[in-house]
């Protein structure tokens, strides 16, 4: 290998021996790989040269780079080693152009000029070259050369406010390379450029277009480049730019031709201009265009042809991707190339018209027959260039034609000799193992023998064992491998010679006299040539064996009549024909001359030996019945097949001296039936009795596996599936199947292989050794089998047997398959769906495991649908690439979605993964399904809306704006109402004016607010409506409001009805108050109850009919919706009620409190003087007391009386005192007490003969003494108990609460008063007090 150039390398070498090349070599790979990047590795392919050395370049290379090379030879099934990698440095070139050219230190004389190195050196920096001149000006242009390490330059001697071009060049020993160049003026700092504008397209070819521009602000400096970026394929707010060409050096530029663009497809352009200093910002997006159509560029690759059948190739290739149609998807198709290389006829053409489609079988070819093929892709403007040639052979199959020149003769009275000629070469059709003949005697054999002659070189054959004197038809057929071929045609017709004839049968003699006997005969089954005549002989049994009487009579005679016989005598007759050949065996009966005769006794005994049962065969023996006094002339025997067949004859002409029968074509392991009848002259025996069922013994089975299918597996095994044989042809029990297979030559080698085998020999020893069969067997339960270590990139051939006890049945047709491609065996894995915009999910996947991969992936089909309609959405994309991200596009916004992912190679497609979920964002919804108004009157409607039919999201609610049309009294009022929620989708509004047109506008949100939709409608009165109704009044009674009505002038149709419309005096807007009111009526009431209290209404009415709702009536005079209540309900009277209550209660206990003053109380214990308590009630806020006990006694008891008359106990009222004394002695926080007291209260509810006892204890407490204290919590702790002679009280400590505190209830001990606990609703007893509960 040597470099030619900087990009081109030479490549030379020597092609390897012919040995190690296992197969046809289909050419040459040249590789080169930068020694920094191996990766980065470029083939070029050669096509084999035969003829010295081999020479090739590898073109297009990076200049000045160090590549390794090598060369490698590869055949059909793969690359073979390649050489030792050579190191080879590319020559050096002219330098690229430098980069980031930049000015600083501008003042008016000088600057500074600054670069970085070329990024494409393309060899060694020698130095760099600075030139500048005045722009506009050749002549004033200076230069100065600089080393390779110095990359700026402060250039002087410049006039001030002055424009200048500079360039800066690197230079390496090739030359000067591409100069940088800027325009700048002295003394004036560059500054970012502008925009540019107005960019417009035109021009648009199928692979550039012109862009035309407005440059932007310069920035004070020249224009150094231009970069035109573009949306490709997909164009959207959400789409990526990416950069499409950049023109440098063109500082005065406004238009730019954009090349290497894809045909037939969609572009929008953006541009941006960049100086000295920086990039401008980016243009205003240019319109979408879409290139125009061209053929397209390349051809499919990975090309393959693989054997289908003996008639059929299949080819496969990897399609063309999406971004190589280069036209419409739907007119882009392939098609094939194919013709034979030995002969000079045109090619043939197959067109296949969907894009997708990855292989094609060809059919209608020539059986082992090789072929050339080409495919290349076409759409609607043309067709892209051819593939690779490649080479492919059919099957070998069943030879075509049939041996010529086919001729017999009969050589004697059993046989005949056939010869012919071979099968024409062309028909053939595979290597010819030997010769069928096929015989039948016409009209006598139901099916054709045959007779196999092995090898393809023995081309006469000898048939023996023929019937004699019968028409033959025959024919012959050559086999190959595969099965037979074509019989010869037409049949070619042979009899046999003639011979002495068999003896004639059915011999019987009907009528018998004394004297006289006839007999009847029939012909001989075998007739053995043309019957001229029978001769009949007879004598006395008693007489000598050679005194017969002899007569002959004529071939178509079939009774004799023997007279002057002697009565009651034995006669033996004797029977023969006469042919050509002679006189035949003669059938021999005995008869006896009398009167006395009757039918046969059936035959008995009946018996199988099972020694005798074969497969298809078993001798029936039995016992002679009487003869009816008239010798038994035949037997006639009949079969009957088990379970359900019919009664079959055997044989009608079984010899009258046979006692054993042999039943031949029988089937095997099949039981059987039998019977027998004897025949005599006067007619037939009855049937004797059935024998016991008997069943034929196993044989081979009858016919292999049918609808044998062997397909690839995996890289190293085929599986293989058949159809059990037919149950009558199993022939017995059935055990299993066994596989035999076999490695055939490759289909290359096997093209130079001569048809005709030397030796030929039985059909699984055809080929060479290491290619024999090896066998495994299979369970009868079975149907498919997985052949496993096969050797990848090999041919093999499958035979399937069925075999029992007996052994196996023929062998199937043999199957061929190639090993080494199957399609994946599993799926991808890690597929992950992930959401990337409202309408872009991206998915996601790692390639199946690589043990599963059964070969290189060649890329992926992704299967995607809405989760809710799959059969409606389901779309599918194809990856030919094996690449493991894809955006899916398009989709529709916050959808579900399921894909599913399956990974294909050459051999096909593997299963698919399980679907994976993932949703699109929300986007903003679309526009409301329907814009709806109903009930329009003069200046109140009710909007409805629908759902919109694409949400794209979450419905979070709706915006409805209205307004005027036109300003109302110079004012143009726009509303705007945002109603929340999906589920409410109406609006009333109420604040119209009469008859002017509004403008509605309805909008749904998700995320954003979505498109609106827009409707007009004009406020009432309706064209056409109903007038306004008159004389409206309105009257109040103490709970409702009735108004009443005139109608007013009809409309244009009749009224259908009312509607009622009211004005509250707290909103001041009408609104529908009542409608669907008949048009009959004339008044309206309402309860009072439904209306606001306190709020003034007025009210209107409005007739209705189809054209909509009429002008108002006047509205009615305001009137109040208080209701008027009695005076016992008024809050005054029950204020005097309630004071007048309150002072009898007063009263009362007044009186009580004066009566318990005059009692004493009593001692503690006898004989001790006890001194007397004197206990004052006060208020703790030192006002009067209300109450004052001193030395009381009170004893007061009260009963509830009950229904039944019994007593309820006594039951503690929550709001009741009861003071009571005890004859104990008890001491209360140091003071002793010598009485205690316990007042009780009854309850109001409690009456004395009414209520249950239930209800008193439900009753509710009512006002008295204590609970006016109780229930005011700023008496608490506000009672005060005081000792005799004035002392200062004791102040008890009391325990209350408000309600929501711990309940409390006293327990009354002998020492103190303990608080517990109570239920809900207790209250808090005051200390001193021992029932308050």
């Amino acid at each position: 290998m040597e470099a030619v150039n900087s990009t081109t390398i030479q490549f030379l070498w020597n092609p390897p021996p012919q040995q190690f090349i296992n197969g046809i070599n289909q050419g040459y790979k040249l590789l080169a790989w930068p020694a920094e990047v191996p990766e980065a590795t470029t083939v070029v392919t050669i096509a084999p040269d035969f003829h010295g050395v081999h020479h090739g370049y590898i073109t297009n290379l990076k200049k000045f780079t160090a590549y390794f090379t090598s060369v490698l030879c590869f055949t059909t099934p793969g690359d073979g080693p390649p050489s030792t990698p050579q190191l080879v440095w590319t020559h050096e070139d002219k330098p690229g152009a430098v980069g980031h050219l930049s000015f600083t230190e501008i003042l008016d004389t000088s600057l500074k000029v600054s670069w970085q190195e070329p990024l494409e050196k393309n060899g060694i920096i020698t130095g760099y070259q600075v030139s500048w001149e005045v722009y506009g000006r050749n002549g004033s242009r200076l230069t100065h050369s600089l080393s390779n390490t110095t990359h700026e330059y402060k250039i002087k001697g410049l006039s001030s406010l002055t424009t200048y071009t500079i360039d800066v060049a690197a230079v390496t020993a090739a030359g000067t390379g591409l100069a940088t160049s800027s325009t700048i003026s002295s003394g004036v700092p560059p500054e970012l450029p502008g925009a540019p504008s107005n960019l417009v397209i035109s021009n648009i070819s199928p692979r550039s277009a012109t862009l035309q521009f407005r440059p932007g602000y310069d920035g004070k400096t020249s224009i150094s480049r231009w970069i035109v970026e573009g949306q490709v394929g997909a164009i959207g707010d959400e789409e990526e730019w990416v950069s499409l060409y950049e023109e440098e050096n063109e500082p005065d530029a406004q238009m730019l031709e954009i090349p290497n663009l894809t045909p037939y497809t969609h572009y929008r352009f953006r541009m941006r201009q960049v100086n000295v200093v920086g990039a401008s910002p980016f243009s205003q997006s240019s319109r979408v265009i879409q290139t125009l159509q061209a053929p397209p560029d390349t051809a499919p690759t990975s090309v393959t042809v693989r054997t289908a059948s003996e008639t059929s190739l299949r080819l496969r290739w990897v399609p063309l991707p999406d971004s190589q149609y280069n036209g419409n998807p739907e007119s882009v198709g392939y098609r094939i190339k194919y013709w034979r290389p030995d002969l000079q006829a045109p090619a043939l053409v197959q067109v296949i018209h969907d894009r997708l489609e990855r292989e094609f079988t060809i059919e209608g070819l020539e059986e082992w027959t090789e072929y050339e093929l080409q495919v290349q892709a076409f759409n609607a403007i043309g067709a892209g260039p051819w593939s690779e040639a490649v080479r492919g052979r059919t099957r070998e199959s069943v030879p075509s034609a049939a041996p010529e020149n086919v001729s017999a003769e009969a050589v004697s009275s059993t046989q005949i000799l056939l010869t012919w000629a071979s099968v024409p070469e062309q028909d053939q059709n595979g290597l010819i193992l030997g010769y069928k003949i096929l015989f039948r005697a016409k009209d006598l054999d139901p099916e054709p023998h045959s007779h196999v002659v092995r090898g393809n070189h023995t081309q006469s054959a000898l048939l023996a064992g023929l019937r004699k004197f019968v028409l033959y038809e025959l024919q012959v057929l050559a086999f190959t491998r595969i099965g037979n071929g074509v019989p010869s045609s037409p049949l070619i017709l042979e009899r046999t010679k003639d011979d002495a004839p068999g003896p004639p049968v059915r011999l019987v003699f009907p009528e018998v006299r004394l004297t006289s006997v006839r007999i009847v005969w029939q012909p001989p089954e075998e007739p053995n040539g043309i019957v001229l005549g029978y001769q009949i002989a007879y004598r006395l049994a008693s007489s000598s064996p050679n005194t017969f009487t002899t007569v002959e009579v004529g071939a178509t005679v079939r009774q004799f009549t023997a007279t002057e016989l002697a009565p009651e005598s034995a006669y033996i007759f004797r029977l023969s024909a006469k042919t050509r050949q002679g006189w035949g065996e003669p059938l021999e009966a005995t008869v006896i001359t009398t009167e006395k005769r009757e039918r046969p006794a059936p035959p008995r005994e009946l018996l199988v030996p099972q020694a005798e049962v074969t497969a298809r065969s078993l001798r029936l023996q039995w016992v002679p019945g009487s003869d009816g006094a008239s010798p038994i002339r035949y037997f006639t025997v009949q079969v009957r097949e088990l379970p359900g067949g019919e009664w079959q004859t055997y044989s009608s002409s079984v010899s009258h001296e046979a006692t054993a029968c042999a039943v031949e074509r029988l089937r095997p392991f099949t039981s059987y039936k039998l019977r027998l009848k004897a025949t005599n002259d006067i007619g037939d025996s009855d049937f004797s009795a059935e024998t016991d069922a008997v069943t034929t013994l196993q044989d081979v089975p009858g016919e292999p596996p049918s609808f044998i299918s062997v397909t690839p597996h995996t890289t190293s095994s085929v599986l293989i599936q058949w159809r059990p044989p037919r149950d009558e042809s199993l022939n017995g029990l059935l055990q299993g199947y066994r596989i035999y297979y076999r490695e055939l030559e490759s289909e290359a080698s096997s093209a130079t292989v001569s048809k005709t085998l030397k030796t030929p020999s039985a059909l699984r020893a055809e080929l060479a050794a290491q290619s024999s069969f090896k066998t495994v067997n299979s369970s009868s339960t079975l149907t498919t089998y997985e052949l496993t270590r096969l050797k990848r990139y090999r041919r093999y051939e499958v035979i399937l047997t069925a075999y029992n006890i007996i052994g196996e049945s023929p062998a199937s047709a043999p199957v061929e398959v190639f090993v080494g491609e199957a399609a994946p065996a599993m799926a991808p894995q890690n597929i992950q769906v992930t959401p990337l915009t409202a309408s872009q999910l991206e998915v996601s996947w790692d390639p199946p495991p690589p043990e599963s991969q059964n070969g290189n992936i060649q890329g992926y089909k992704v299967y995607y649908w809405e989760a809710d309609s799959q059969n409606e959405t389901e779309k599918m994309k194809v990856l030919f690439l094996p690449e493991t991200v894809l955006k899916l596009k398009n989709l529709t916004s916050h959808t579900q979605y399921l894909v599913s992912i399956s990974a294909f190679n050459a051999a096909g497609d593997g299963p698919q993964s399980d679907p994976r979920q993932g949703r699109t964002h929300q986007a903003a919804p679309g526009t409301p399904s329907f814009l709806a108004f109903s009930e329009i009157t003069s200046t109140t409607l009710n909007v409805s809306w629908g759902e919109p039919a694409a949400a794209n999201g979450v419905l979070q609610g709706y915006r409805v704006v209205y307004e005027p049309l036109a300003p109302v009294q110079g004012v143009s009022k726009v509303v705007t109402v945002d109603v929340k929620g999906n589920w409410r989708r109406w609006l009333k509004v109420r604040d119209l004016t009469k008859g002017v047109t509004y403008f509605f506008r309805v909008q749904a949100r998700t995320i954003a607010y979505g498109p609106e939709l827009q409707a007009n409608v004009t406020a009432g009165p309706a064209d056409g409506s109903p007038g306004s109704p008159r004389d409206v009044l309105v009257t109040k009674s103490a709970s409702e409001l009735t108004l009443q009505w005139t109608e007013g002038n009809a409309g244009r149709t009749p009224t259908t009805g009312y509607v009622i419309e009211a004005r509250p005096s707290d909103e001041g807007l009408w609104d529908v108050f009542a409608k669907d009111i008949p048009r009959g009526a004339t008044s309206y009431t309402v309860s009072l109850d439904k209306l606001r209290q306190g709020v003034t209404y007025e009210f209107r009415v409005v007739a209705v009919n189809q054209a909509g709702y009429g002008e108002p009536s006047n509205p009615s005079t305001a009137v109040s919706a208080q209701v008027e209540t009695p005076f016992y309900q008024e809050w005054w009277f029950l204020l005097v009620i309630a004071l007048s209550s309150l002072m009898v209660i007063l009263l009362l206990v007044f009186a009580l409190v004066l009566h318990g003053q005059n009692r004493r109380y009593r001692s503690c214990s006898t004989g001790k003087s006890i001194s007397n308590t004197e206990e004052t009630v006060t208020l703790d806020n030192g006002g009067f007391a209300a109450l004052e006990l001193n030395s009381r006694h009170l004893n007061v008891k009260n009963t509830f009386s009950k229904k039944n008359g019994t007593r309820s106990p006594p039951r503690p009222s929550p709001g009741g005192l009861h003071y009571s004394d005890e004859d104990i002695c008890n001491k209360y926080n140091g003071a002793v007490l010598t009485e205690s007291a316990n007042l009780k209260e009854k309850s109001v509810d409690a009456s004395e003969s009414e209520g249950t006892d239930s209800e008193s204890e439900d009753a509710p407490p009512q006002h008295s003494f204590v609970n006016h204290y109780m229930s005011d919590p700023t008496y608490y702790n506000s009672w005060k108990r005081r000792a005799p002679g004035g002392r200062a009280p004791h102040r008890y400590e009391a325990v209350a609460g408000s309600e929501a505190g711990p309940h409390l209830h006293t327990v009354v001990t002998t020492q103190s008063a303990v608080f517990a606990p109570t239920g809900p609703g207790a209250r808090t007893p005051l200390t001193g007090f021992s029932s308050f509960v």
